[in-house]
């Protein structure tokens, strides 16, 4: 059964909130341990959807080329959750990149996302923040980390590869044949690593 585009847009759409991407987190331990308080952990993470960099000295991060003017750009991943320090509300080096799996997304394709964001995090960038975090200290990161959610209609083929990537994968049980807003709640069915 193909993935639809509810179920892709439902986990879009949970993984906006704090709670929910420090959930996904929780179900992938050695990103959770990077979190700078594990005992405010609300106040450890900012999750932005389908993200911006501002690039100071733009280059292709698709193989297109830049006008002079270009500056912001999106990143190819589904959500971006960015760490900072509750005490000083500042950004902290490890920025967590998850890639929701997309309908009729094969491996080549879901993979080349992530390269394309490597591609994008290996210059000179800062985030545009959602408007409530502006104030933000929001510099380019130490080291970028990449998180793969798929379900249960994620192929074994995706599967395989990702695995023999070495790159994290998350399945979640998301129904497939209820409209978005009938969404029932997510459940972790199984973890691949």
């Amino acid at each position: 059964m193909p993935i639809k585009q509810s179920q892709y847009e439902t986990l879009l759409a949970e993984y906006t909130s704090r709670r929910s991407a420090i959930a996904l987190l929780r179900q992938y331990r050695p990103y959770l341990e990077m979190l700078p308080s594990l005992r405010r952990p609300n106040e450890s993470v900012i999750p932005i959807s389908l993200p911006l960099v501002r690039l100071r000295n733009p280059k292709s991060c698709s193989g297109a080329s830049f006008s002079q003017n270009a500056q912001a750009v999106q990143i190819p991943c589904d959500l971006a959750i960015i760490t900072c320090d509750p005490e000083w509300k500042i950004k902290m080096g490890v920025e967590i990149m998850v890639f929701i799996h997309r309908p009729q997304e094969e491996f080549s394709e879901l993979l080349g996302r992530w390269r394309q964001t490597e591609v994008c995090l290996n210059q000179d960038y800062e985030w545009i923040m959602p408007p409530n975090k502006e104030h933000i200290f929001s510099e380019g990161a130490q080291k970028a980390y990449p998180l793969f959610v798929g379900v249960t209609e994620t192929s074994d083929r995706v599967r395989r590869g990702l695995n023999g990537a070495g790159l994290p994968l998350l399945i979640q049980t998301v129904e497939a044949n209820l409209d978005a807003d009938q969404q029932a709640p997510l459940e972790v069915s199984h973890r691949d690593q």
